[in-house]
């Protein structure tokens, strides 16, 4: 099994969770690799490219995103969100590892709490959690999957970041 691609659960129904999971793990560990590889002042320095965000702001607006999404939304558990914060963030490797990390064990925690056969539930997110445009009616699982694609759009975001902060003159 290739330890670099995300694993995937019995290829049942039953580990539709599972996968999930394992597919958000994979994301959240590559994006807590990219950050590793950085210096403190490269996590918070933005690339000179017009509307570029920093390494940390795109992680901790990637957590922000997943913990409205999945808490909030799929788990209807109730919390805050700051989206206009999430890019104004900034701050050291550690507290960087830290936030990506136990954002990770919260949703872990949530998505193995919620049962699988409340995925096709419809739910309307809030405003809060829901982000720029006007909400609408969702079913939990989509909500999980918008956090996969959304994880997956930053994590490259990240290493494009990575790449232009060291190729910069």
């Amino acid at each position: 099994m290739n330890d670099n691609a995300p694993h995937t659960a019995r290829g049942t129904a039953d580990g539709e969770l599972e996968t999930y999971t394992a597919s958000l793990r994979f994301r959240f560990g590559q994006m807590a690799a990219v950050a590793a590889t950085m210096t403190d002042d490269e996590l918070n320095r933005a690339p000179a490219a017009e509307g570029g965000n920093s390494i940390y702001a795109l992680a901790a607006h990637t957590a922000g995103n997943a913990r409205a999404w999945v808490l909030g939304i799929a788990c209807g558990q109730p919390l805050r969100r700051d989206r206009p914060a999430e890019f104004a963030s900034s701050g050291d490797s550690a507290s960087l590892q830290s936030l990506l990390l136990g954002t990770l064990d919260e949703i872990t925690s949530a998505l193995a709490a919620l049962p699988q056969e409340r995925l096709d539930e419809r739910v309307l997110p809030s405003r809060e959690h829901w982000g720029l445009r006007e909400p609408h009616e969702i079913s939990r699982r989509y909500a999980v999957l918008q956090v996969i694609e959304h994880a997956s759009l930053h994590l490259g975001h990240m290493e494009l970041t990575r790449d232009l902060l060291r190729t910069a003159p």
